[in-house]
């Protein structure tokens, strides 16, 4: 239904900017994302759905409703196993041990830049961006108490080596997800975008280096010790992992569902966790108070962020149902070509969030019309583009959450222009090596 200039699709687009006008300025108003953007999902589908039944397309826009759905619940499924992983191995002192080990070595400030970079590049494909923003984060501020200098542009540097790191892994960001589970581009396809991903870390990375000095003064560091099991969940979820690859590239199922039945795994295991929990043994152990629990580890998924892709995703099929999406198709890439029209879309992904925006790609380019290069460049663009503002990305979101004060809108903003740079070279990087090979 071609609903561009009619009084309903207008009202839908107005209700939906209103709604996503809140989701950007969520740290001044202090409403949790999801609540406007599911209340507009709900507004724009009904009202379509009225209009639909008014004029017999009734069914048409039950399929759309359901097939957006779909979409939606695999990769909400996706992502709540990967999240009861990360708060699992939390909550077993994983990563506060990752973080006790860096601590430990006294490093200088420019040293522990670099260090908590490069981890941050190569765990976000295995760990996904954001929890390793949050990680890193945490040992930044630890060290560098006091000074400010250095944590403002050591968490500019963790967005930007997370979010470069995940665009080359299917687990590394939500993105990259949506592109693997929509069939474009096969798992280990993902890997072409290595070099150039590495190209947009290191670049802003060497000229930021130079603006920090002096080194960490004593810095109060408890031992941490691994709780029982730590380490065996750790090799399950790189085993789920494997999992979720081979079901699609093995069996042709959705990754999804080997993630679920890696998911039961840990409940097995943590079955077994809590059946051979002994109080006076584990708290003289590794401190632990309570005995390991599968579900409190779900309760403790983000939720919030979860919904909002629920939001997100009803309410762009909705206006890509009103054709909105068909007109954006028209006017970029018809007109300005896939190659031009992909690199536009990585800036864009800056201001309005990298989410909405591959899902619009992925609903106008359902067809394949677009060859595995191209796959990868929007892939890429939208990966690293969201760094260049903080609010383009989740990892600039939270830590502007978390180095309150430190890491602002202002302070990134002040290195867009070498994000930028690294961005436009990873962009020549990825085209050359293409017209290479």
């Amino acid at each position: 239904m071609n609903l561009v200039s009619h009084p309903l699709g207008i009202f839908a687009l107005v209700i939906f900017t209103i709604a996503y006008a809140f989701v950007m300025t969520e740290e001044v108003t202090h409403l949790r994302k999801s609540k406007p953007v599911l209340f507009a999902a709900g507004i724009i589908w009904g009202s379509l759905a009225w209009y639909a039944r008014l004029h017999g397309h009734a069914e048409h826009v039950e399929e759309s409703i359901m097939h957006a759905f779909e979409e939606f619940s695999q990769l909400m499924l996706f992502l709540l196993v990967a999240m009861t992983y990360i708060n699992s191995m939390t909550e077993r002192n994983v990563f506060q041990k990752l973080r006790s080990i860096l601590l430990e070595q006294k490093y200088s400030y420019r040293k522990l830049f670099w260090i908590t970079g490069i981890i941050a590049f190569f765990l976000s494909p295995i760990a996904d961006n954001l929890t390793t923003a949050l990680t890193m984060c945490a040992v930044v501020m630890a060290v560098g108490a006091g000074n400010k200098n250095f944590v403002s542009i050591s968490c500019v540097n963790i967005v930007v080596a997370a979010n470069a790191g995940g665009a080359f892994s299917p687990f590394g960001d939500i993105t990259t997800l949506m592109v693997w589970q929509s069939g474009h581009v096969e798992f280990t396809q993902f890997f072409h975008l290595i070099l150039p991903s590495l190209v947009n870390f290191l670049v802003p990375a060497l000229i930021m280096s130079y603006f920090i000095h002096g080194s960490s003064v004593d810095v109060e560091n408890k031992p941490v010790k691994l709780k029982k099991g730590a380490i065996p969940i750790i090799f399950l979820f790189l085993f789920t992992i494997f999992l979720a690859v081979s079901f699609e590239n093995i069996l042709h199922l959705p990754p999804v569902f080997g993630m679920m039945f890696g998911l039961s795994l840990l409940q097995l295991y943590g079955y077994y966790l809590k059946t051979s929990y002994s109080k006076s043994t584990e708290i003289q152990r590794d401190g632990s108070d309570a005995p390991f629990g599968i579900f409190q580890q779900i309760a403790q998924a983000e939720w919030d962020t979860l919904l909002f892709f629920y939001g997100i995703i009803l309410c762009v099929a909705g206006l890509a149902e009103m054709g909105y999406l068909a007109m954006l198709n028209t006017f970029l890439y018809e007109g300005y070509g896939f190659t031009v029209s992909n690199i536009l879309t990585g800036i864009i992904s800056a201001v309005i969030d990298n989410i909405p925006v591959m899902f619009s790609v992925l609903q106008m380019h359902s067809q394949d019309a677009m060859d595995l290069s191209q796959w990868l460049l929007v892939t890429l663009a939208t990966g690293v583009g969201g760094s260049l503002l903080s609010i383009g990305s989740a990892p600039g979101v939270a830590l502007m959450g978390q180095a309150k004060g430190l890491y602002t809108f202002s302070s990134h903003l002040k290195w867009s222009g070498v994000i930028f740079l690294g961005y436009v070279l990873s962009i020549l990087v990825h085209l050359l090596y293409w017209d290479l090979i």
